[in-house]
């Protein structure tokens, strides 16, 4: 494994802390959230070279790393390590074509051409339209390195560029060695295990709930209507016991119509209460669930990009279904119960100790022993039903991951290592799960055994006592209470420990309802003129910043500026902080220190919805929703038809559409899986096209696609974006050669800053080495 690791790094090892802070024990947050596209790359070729097979299928492996690391893969891996091998690769990049055997060329779903480089390269049109756009590219960099036009540096820092270079990489060096230490033991790890409170559920968890709902008004009135309710049902039964005649021969105390009336009256009455009980306990835990569910779902939705970063879909899911399910559903069941049966629990304690008192004797015992059972038995459930909820997280997160993955898995043969760790996850949450049902039986059986000892003994009671002691009709209530008495005290323990198990699930969504937001969307007293930005000039002051509190700096103290108006191109290899500073700028992840300032205002200071409002960006994985054309264009319904179709035409997706049945109105599966991958960049081109703002972000939005379609986009926005700021992060040379400054990042600082013909002047420079390596690369005939 070490071998391809390091036939897969270049000159630092991938797996190593200078990279990754725990080498190859570092745990990767979900989709690799905490790798750069080129890294994923990288890992995914070691893994396939790990396999050692005898055919490798690579599908556009090069398109997210820099020249220097594309060609070190192809000639350490595809040429090196698999050179006796059946090797299969689909790329973009013509320069790695020469070395084929066999280039196979498609159109349409169709091979059109084959052969090897140069017997196909005169024999037909569509390859030679693929090498005539990359020529036309690798031009630039010809046009570029013969211009000898003085520009004035851009970057604040004077001197020797050699001497500067030098000073920065000792000071790298020494944020290298420092970053080692920066960081120690799991908190590191940019993925944590997932919260779990200890010990007993406080009291504010039950408050917040009873409270959610119309601040706690209805509780008073549903514990009154269940008191009604039970002093109804004594009453009634009390009045049975005592008018009915005790024989035949006796007189009734009372007449059989009032008799009757009378007991209807109650029965009716206890009636109505139990229908205003069921009535007003529903609404109320409708509502508490309801607005439980409305504030996590807000909080989650508002959260910054650094809570999904650490926090796996699976445990969100868990907490959005399965713990929302209980509030729902089970949660006022169980709270109701309890309230219900400790009311009845004391009503008949109150009839038993006027017509039995000596069921007391045994009774006050039995409860003390139920009441310790309790104490026993809940901390442990307790715990186990937190283990329950922790432990279905990761079996959602797996299933979740194997299914998005299931292709990878297919094609390494790795079903049976992903049904097993199914498995042991399934095991792990089905171990507390029949735990608690276990912990359950183990109480019901000791409740049960117990309320069937009272019962008995009261029985026993009322039989041995004297005749005429007491009078039957009052035996028989007593009898009737007696068993209900016996019921009562196991169902009112039984449902305070089964409450505070559920009542878990609350506490659980209130974990989530008290996550940080982000910044409010819009502040009010500091919004930003309409007009802004009208310049686009973007200044960078001092800029630090780190996804999480406990882990290292990303970006290092950067200072610069993006004039506005004018073209900005950042480079730097996989891993250097350029889609960091780029998630800075729209505020993804807050800086640490430092600001950025886009025309004399500092976006730390507006609101979120102003500040992304007035940008652009087209990301490096173009997404498109399920839904139509006009709606993944035009979301909001804010521009017409003609602006639409205007927009399209100039991304040239115009004539696809119009070949369409719905046109405008032609479905857009999930993920856009009916588009290519050049047609949903061009789709993301033309939001930015119909949106027209003075700052665009292009994150590596070609690194995907053909060098036509490359070109296509550059002469598009060269064209309609000729007046704006455009800041470019390309590993494509030939993306940022035309650009008026390049940025060149390295270990989260600037290494290079000037004017491409500037740092092309100095040979020695790196980004003029990085430009001959594409150059030699690109000419060569041997790779």
């Amino acid at each position: 494994m070490s071998e391809d690791v390091e036939k897969c790094s270049g000159k630092r090892n991938l797996c190593s802390t200078e990279i990754l802070s725990f080498g190859d024990q570092t745990v990767i947050g979900e989709r690799g959230i905490n790798l750069s596209g080129g890294q994923k790359q990288r890992i995914q070729i070691a893994r396939a070279l790990y396999q050692d097979a005898d055919i490798y299928l690579f599908d556009d492996p090069f398109s997210a790393v820099d020249a220097h690391t594309g060609s070190h893969l192809f000639k350490e891996c595809l040429l090196g390590l698999l050179g006796s091998k059946t090797v299969i690769y689909v790329t973009h990049q013509v320069e790695f074509l020469p070395a084929a055997d066999l280039i196979l060329v498609m159109k349409d779903g169709q091979i059109t051409q084959s052969g090897k480089y140069n017997d196909i390269l005169n024999s037909g049109t569509d390859f030679m339209e693929l090498v005539g756009a990359h020529k036309k590219a690798l031009s630039t960099i010809n046009y570029a390195e013969a211009r000898s036009v003085e520009k004035t540096s851009i970057c604040k820092e004077d001197g020797n560029l050699a001497s500067q270079n030098e000073v920065l990489e000792k000071e790298v060096s020494r944020d290298v060695q420092n970053d080692k230490t920066d960081v120690v033991g799991p908190k590191g790890q940019l993925v944590q295990d997932e919260e779990r409170e200890k010990g007993r559920v406080g009291l504010s968890v039950y408050w917040r709930y009873l409270t959610t709902a119309y601040g706690g008004a209805l509780v008073p009135l549903i514990l009154l209507a269940q008191i009604l309710f039970q002093i109804l049902q004594i009453g009634s039964n009390y009045w049975m016991a005592w008018a009915s005649p005790v024989s035949a021969d006796a007189d009734p105390p009372v007449g059989g119509t009032k008799l009757l009336i009378v007991y209807v009256a109650l029965a009716v009455g206890s009636a109505f209460c139990i229908l205003a009980r069921a009535t007003l306990l529903a609404t109320t835990g409708y509502k508490t669930a309801t607005l439980l569910f409305n504030k996590m779902h807000l909080c989650i939705f508002r959260a910054p990009m650094s809570f999904f970063d650490a926090t796996p879909s699976g445990r969100i899911l868990n907490r959005a279904s399965t713990d929302q399910s209980s509030v729902d559903l089970n949660i006022p069941y169980q709270v109701g119960s309890f309230a219900f049966s400790l009311i009845q629990l004391l009503g008949i304690i109150a009839v038993m100790s006027q017509v039995a008192w000596q069921v007391f004797i045994i009774f006050i015992p039995v409860i003390a022993i139920c009441i310790w059972y309790q104490q026993y038995y809940i901390p442990s459930a307790r715990e186990l039903a937190r283990l329950v909820g922790v432990c279905k997280a990761p079996v959602i997160q797996h299933f979740a991951e194997t299914i998005s993955g299931s292709t990878t898995i297919r094609s390494f043969d790795q079903d049976a290592r992903f049904q097993n760790t199914n498995m042991k996850l399934t095991d792990g949450y089905s171990r507390p799960k029949f735990n608690v049902a276990g912990a359950m039986e183990w109480l019901c059986f000791r409740l049960d055994m117990l309320s069937s000892i009272t019962f008995a003994f009261s029985l026993i009671f009322l039989v041995s006592v004297p005749e005429r002691t007491i009078d039957p009709g009052i035996a028989g209530l007593a009898v009737t209470y007696g068993l209900n008495l016996n019921m009562l005290q196991a169902w009112v323990i039984w449902n305070l420990c089964n409450m505070e198990n559920k009542i878990i699930s609350v506490e659980r969504i209130l974990q989530y309802t008290s996550i940080p937001s982000e910044p409010p969307l819009v502040i009010e007293t500091n919004q930003p003129d309409r007009s802004w930005p009208s310049h686009g000039e973007v200044e960078i002051r001092d800029l630090q910043v780190r996804y999480a509190p406990h882990m290292p700096l990303v970006l290092r103290g950067l200072t610069c500026n993006f004039p506005g108006g004018k073209k900005t191109g950042i480079v730097g290899r996989t891993g250097s902080g350029k889609s960091t500073l780029i998630q800075t700028l729209f505020r993804l992840v807050e800086p640490a220190a430092g600001q950025i300032i886009i025309d004399g205002i500092n976006v730390s200071t507006i609101g979120l919805h102003d500040l992304r409002s007035r940008l652009s960006i087209i990301p490096q994985d173009p997404t498109m929703f399920e839904g139509t054309v006009r709606s993944n264009l035009d979301p909001l319904e804010e521009y017409t038809d003609e602006q639409i179709w205007e927009a399209l035409d100039k991304c040239q997706l115009g004539d696809d559409v119009r070949k369409k049945e719905g046109k405008l109105d032609s479905t857009v599966a999930e993920n856009g899986e009916n588009w290519s991958m050049g047609q949903r960049q061009l789709v993301c081109l033309g939001r930015v096209l119909l949106k027209k703002s003075k700052v665009l972000v292009l994150d590596e939005a070609t690194a995907s696609v053909d060098t036509a379609t490359d070109n296509l986009i550059q002469q598009t926005l060269r064209q309609h974006f000729y007046d704006c700021t455009v800041i470019t992060i390309a590993h494509r040379i030939t993306s940022v050669l035309d650009s008026d400054m390049v940025l060149l990042l390295s270990h989260g600082l600037i290494e290079e800053c000037d004017s491409p013909e500037r740092l092309l002047e100095n040979k020695s420079s790196s980004f003029a080495q990085l430009v001959a390596e594409y150059s030699t690369r690109s000419n060569s005939s041997l790779i």
